[in-house]
């Protein structure tokens, strides 16, 4: 079977005389080529109506249809009027023999007998021009798919951003509405878990992104395949609740240790669930099975959904694939999760591989990890102590969006802390000296003087030695929390911040009385 790299390029041979054309078949084979043979005009348009060819090489002098006439029914067509065409005669050339065949398309005259030599090199040039061109279509083909690809992901993302941003805002309105009254539970769960979406959308963005760039770091610990389990159906029971799924398991007693990212694990077997739920319709059955086989760990998800096209199984890992005719389930998604999880379970060594029966006949994903051979239980540890809330502090946030600043200095403040406000550095540091903060919430990307300097340049100062210091940024990657490192900041908390995992923080803050 022919591939674009190794289609072969087609010269077309015209002349009445038989043994002139095996002269000139032996003369131009090449790999690569082949050499379309006729013996008359007719024969000759046949051919290139089912050929695409390079370069036509016409005899000049022959019964009924002659070269001449021959290249003008060429030029009158549009599939071959752009084809090069090279006479060979065995007459004079005189000027208006010569000037009737470059005014029906003719690119050269070569005279009977034919200096081999002379004929294969202007033939190589040809051969040479047509690969290149055909290279340039491809190329151009190629860019504008992508860039029909790229148009259609931005209208998904706008689409699936959009989404939850629009029960946010009926929250917020309904909140506007009745002014001081209590937030009902249900309003306050809706926004949570539509902002929990959007974060989770931009997370696998920015992974695929650092994954491309080799830029992601895996925290690989001794860690149990059980753990990461029950961390993936915990994050995905929420979906499976809401659809009445029944999520049946068959996870070994025995504990099988792995040396591995325990998150990007779990994120993993997560994105496989809440695929299954995703894609099998209310009250469906999703299976979660491990097993080890061979030195591996197999994990299996399995549902009894809508199934995936056999056309379609070569390209579910591709980024931004979504697979066609799932009606109303298909709503939702970017197409970058299963591409997501491939690279995660490369990353560790492992394998991932889906296979269906087709449509409605569900899906199984199966991932393959490596076990960590001869490991041990670690020591048992005590459980971890609760964290109180943090007595009342002096705290100072400093962001140059004055909204978001504002935000937090409302939530820190209802639970008891007392706060102070500044949007630029130098505002920062001279504010820091007058209200004597025992934590600053500081963001990194401020125009003029950055986060990074703030933090400096009050580390200099041996009142802020005990300071506790928290980055608040949106800038996430190991690279940017090594910056927040050497610039003296004691934690680095990623945008939209988690506001248990900063009271957790506060509560760890040197003592100092308001």
């Amino acid at each position: 079977m022919s591939s674009p790299e190794t289609d072969p390029v087609y010269f077309l041979l015209v002349d009445d005389l038989e043994g002139n054309l095996l002269s000139l078949e032996g003369l131009l084979r090449r790999d690569g080529l082949v050499l379309l043979k006729a013996s008359s005009g007719t024969e000759a348009l046949e051919l290139l109506l089912r050929y695409d060819v390079a370069l036509a090489i016409l005899d000049v002098q022959m019964p009924g249809m002659d070269g001449f006439e021959l290249a003008e029914l060429m030029r009158g067509t549009e599939r071959t009027r752009r084809v090069p065409i090279i006479f060979l005669t065995a007459g004079s050339a005189d000027r208006q023999r010569r000037f009737r065949g470059y005014e029906a398309g003719a690119v050269d005259f070569l005279h009977k007998p034919i200096e081999p030599d002379i004929l294969r090199s202007k033939a190589d040039v040809f051969f040479e021009l047509y690969l290149q061109r055909r290279q340039l279509a491809r190329q151009r083909d190629t860019l504008a798919q992508a860039d029909k690809r790229k148009d259609e992901f931005l209208a998904v993302l706008a689409h699936e951003l959009r989404n939850p941003l629009t029960p946010i805002r009926y929250g917020l309105d309904m909140m506007q509405l009745a002014p001081g009254r209590p937030v009902p539970e249900d309003i306050r769960a809706m926004m949570d878990r539509q902002l929990v979406h959007l974060v989770r959308l931009i997370d696998d963005l920015l992974d695929v992104s650092r994954i491309g760039r080799g830029k992601i770091d895996l925290r690989r610990t001794h860690v149990t395949l059980q753990s990461m389990l029950q961390a993936a159906m915990e994050a995905s029971r929420p979906l499976v609740e809401s659809k009445r799924h029944v999520l049946n398991r068959d996870i070994p007693e025995s504990e099988l240790w792995l040396n591995a990212d325990s998150t990007r694990i779990a994120q993993v077997v997560s994105n496989l669930l809440n695929n299954a739920a995703k894609y099998t319709a209310e009250g469906g059955t999703i299976a979660l099975s491990a097993r080890e086989v061979d030195g591996q760990a197999v994990v299996s998800v399995t549902d009894n959904g809508v199934g995936i096209p056999a056309r379609m199984l070569p390209e579910i890992f591709d980024l931004f694939t979504q697979v066609e005719n799932r009606g109303e389930l298909s709503k939702g998604g970017l197409g970058i999760g299963l591409a997501l999880a491939r690279q995660l379970v490369e990353l560790h060594g492992g394998t991932i591989e889906g296979h269906s029966a087709g449509e409605n006949q569900g899906s199984t994903f199966t991932v393959r990890l490596p076990l960590e051979k001869g490991a041990q239980s670690p020591a048992p540890t005590t459980s971890p102590a609760k964290i109180d809330p943090a007595a009342p502090l002096r705290v100072l946030v400093v962001d140059d969006n004055v909204s978001s600043a504002e935000t937090t200095r409302q939530i820190l403040s209802m639970v008891g802390h007392e706060v102070a406000l500044a949007h630029d550095g130098p505002t920062a540091i001279d504010l820091a000296r007058e209200f004597d903060p025992a934590v600053i919430l500081l963001d990194i990307g401020m125009p003029g003087m950055s986060g990074y300097d703030v933090c400096r340049e009050l580390r200099q100062d041996p009142a802020f030695a005990r300071t506790l210091m928290i980055a608040q940024t949106g800038w996430g990657q190991e690279r940017d929390r090594q910056r927040t490192r050497d610039a003296g900041f004691d934690h680095h908390l990623t945008k939209p911040v988690n506001f248990q995992e900063l009271s957790a923080l506060l509560s760890k803050a040197p003592a100092r009385a308001l």
